[in-house]
Parts: structure tokens; C-alpha cells; sequence
């Protein structure tokens, strides 16, 4: 039976939803690209400042909805940090206390930040025991372990209801070239991904949908080989996207191609974009303009013209102690300099 709290906690989080407005698409051009229209959908504009806010928001009503939530009920996420964020939001929001399971390398700017919002934050040195820690925490708290990387793809309404997919064709809809080329993402649960993949079928557009993935990930390795069991040893090196084991969420057939993005191509590019938007946009953006810049090259190579849309999914300014610091890139990226004048 639904109590007053949960149809409280419902209307709050809608109430929240409708206060926000739609983020903006950016639109930009590259003289070296005639003809091709290069998009960014600003999701660092939402209250919590990035993309898994549209996650976070999914996943509480999935939550509520299914009666796992309930009034005082902890909430623990395994998060490198931006879901963290959006999930602290929430859950203060609600009155809820939050848990963060995180690496110990996150981004400092993102640990302020989900304290900022009354969150605790728990730290494991191996990325691989975030899911086993989160679960031991929820279950010695009588808390609900939120589960990202398991539920992001069925907790979003992918058919429409103002999805990251809907929300992009909308804005399409008066500029040149209306229906994409191809929509390029990277992948960190999988949920965005899917949302955009499954739309696209379902509404018969013939655009593509290109993912990137960072070093140390699996899923370039899976969406070739389809195999459940494959693992790295090590975490990505850049935030919020990359996973060292293959997620449920993530759904290879809704996916057209893949392309692994070294890291120093991903800092290079990052850099690259801070020029031509005059702000400094996060890593995982940088993994998502290269991918973008390699469909560019070839419709180029091929005499086509079209657009190309891609997210912005969180603020540089959250990490000026590690993608923007030099000497930090040098020690935990490399060297990135060929990248660099490869962008020039």
C-alpha cells in the first residue's frame, strides 16, 4: 500500500522535475568539417550539475515505485562520483541519509560536493569491491542499495516521458539537419546508452548510435566477443564512464558501433573542446568529442554532410586537481602531446 511519504516523496521529486527546464543544445561548427553541424546537449546545467541527475531521478521513482524506499531509509550507491552527487541531492531532497561507495581516487570537487548535499562517503582502494561493499552496507543499515549499473536501463522510460533521447529529437526539430547522422555517448552503467539505442529503433530513425569507451574498460571488448565474463583489473582513468566488469545495463544489440578512446585522446580532446566552447567541459566529455570528431573525418572522406549530436555530461570544474593539472595528467594519463598537435 502507498503511504503519505511515498506519495510525498513522488510529488517532491516531480515537483523538482518541473522546475527544472529542458537543458540546452549547443550547436557549433569546425572549418575544417563543411557541411557537418556538431551538437552538445548541456546536461551540466541540471540542479545537480550533470548528467545522472536524469538517473538519479529515474532511479528514486524505480525505487519508490516498487516499494524498496520507504521513510528513513539509508540509500548506498557504488558511484565514481557525478551519481553520487545527483543521488545526495536527492535523497537530502527527501530527508534520506546517503552513501556513497566511491574509489578512493575520486575527484575531490565531487566528495565536497556530495557532503555539500549531507552525504557520507565511503571509500574502497579496489573499484572492483564497490559492488560487494555496497551491498555489505545496505544490508547491516536495512538500507536500499540503489544499483546503478543494475537498474539504470529499465528504471528510465525509454518509449519517451521527456527522456535524454526524446529531449534531443525534440530540439533537432528546426535545425538543418533534423534527424542526426549519429548520436555518440559513452557508457559508465550502460542506462544512457540504452535509452538512446531503444528510442531510435522505436521510433524508425535511421540515425546511428556510435559508443566510445575508454582504456580499461570492458565493454568494447564485450559488445565484439559477447562474453558475460570478462573483467580488468583496473578502474578507468577517466570518471564516470568505463566499467572493469560488463553491467546488465549495458545492452550491446541497441548499439550500432564502438570505438576505443585512448586516454591521452580523451584529455587532448577535452582540452580541444574547452577552445572552441570558451568553458572547460569534464573528461568523459572529451572521450565523446573524439569519438565525435572520427564519425566527422570520415562523412568528410565521403563527401557527406549531416549532424552529430553528443553530450556535455558534467563541469570541468570539478576536477582542477586532476584533468586540468598537468603534472597530475603527466603522472595518471601520460603523455598527451601527440594528441594535442594531432587536434590542432
Amino acid at each position: 500500500m502507498q503511504t503519505p511519504w511515498i506519495r510525498h516523496a513522488i510529488t517532491e521529486i516531480n515537483a523538482d522535475f518541473q522546475r527544472s527546464a529542458d537543458t540546452h543544445l549547443i550547436r557549433f561548427s569546425l572549418e575544417a568539417y563543411p557541411g557537418i553541424h556538431f551538437y552538445l546537449k548541456d546536461e551540466s546545467t541540471h540542479p545537480s550539475g550533470s548528467l545522472k541527475h536524469r538517473l538519479a531521478r529515474s532511479l528514486f521513482l524505480y525505487g519508490l515505485a516498487n516499494g524498496w524506499i520507504r521513510e528513513n531509509t539509508p540509500i548506498i550507491e557504488a558511484s565514481s562520483g557525478s551519481t553520487a552527487v545527483s543521488e545526495a541531492y536527492f535523497s537530502r531532497l527527501l530527508g534520506l541519509p546517503f552513501i556513497a561507495v566511491m574509489p578512493a581516487s575520486t575527484a575531490k570537487r565531487k566528495v565536497e560536493m556530495i557532503r555539500f548535499y549531507g552525504g557520507e562517503c565511503h571509500f574502497v582502494e579496489d573499484p572492483c569491491q564497490l559492488y560487494s561493499e555496497s551491498e555489505r552496507l545496505a544490508q547491516s543499515l536495512n538500507g536500499h542499495f540503489m544499483d546503478q549499473f543494475t537498474y539504470a536501463e529499465r528504471a528510465t522510460d525509454w518509449r519517451g516521458n521527456n527522456n535524454i533521447a526524446e529531449s534531443i529529437f525534440r530540439q533537432m526539430a528546426h535545425e538543418p539537419f533534423p534527424i542526426p547522422h549519429t548520436l555518440i555517448m559513452s557508457a559508465g552503467t550502460g542506462g544512457t546508452s540504452a535509452t538512446l539505442g531503444r528510442y531510435i529503433r522505436y521510433q524508425g530513425y535511421e540515425t546511428r548510435l556510435l559508443v566510445v569507451d575508454p582504456e580499461h574498460s570492458v565493454f568494447f571488448d564485450y559488445w565484439h566477443r559477447r562474453d558475460r565474463t570478462l573483467s580488468s583489473e583496473r578502474g578507468s582513468a577517466i570518471e564516470g564512464i568505463g566499467r572493469p566488469r560488463v553491467e546488465p545495463s549495458f545492452l550491446p544489440d541497441v548499439i550500432d558501433e564502438m570505438i576505443k578512446v585512448p586516454d591521452s585522446a580523451t584529455v587532448a580532446a577535452m582540452l580541444k573542446l574547452e577552445t572552441i566552447l570558451g568553458r572547460r567541459p569534464g573528461a568523459s566529455t572529451g572521450t565523446n568529442f573524439w569519438g565525435m570528431l572520427q564519425v566527422a573525418q570520415r562523412m568528410r572522406a565521403q563527401g557527406q554532410q549531416g549532424a552529430l549530436v553528443t553530450l556535455l555530461c558534467d563541469s570541468g570544474e570539478r576536477y582542477p586537481d586532476t584533468y586540468y593539472n598537468p603534472e597530475w595528467v603527466k603522472q595518471h594519463i601520460g603523455d598527451i602531446q601527440p594528441w594535442v598537435r594531432d587536434l590542432a
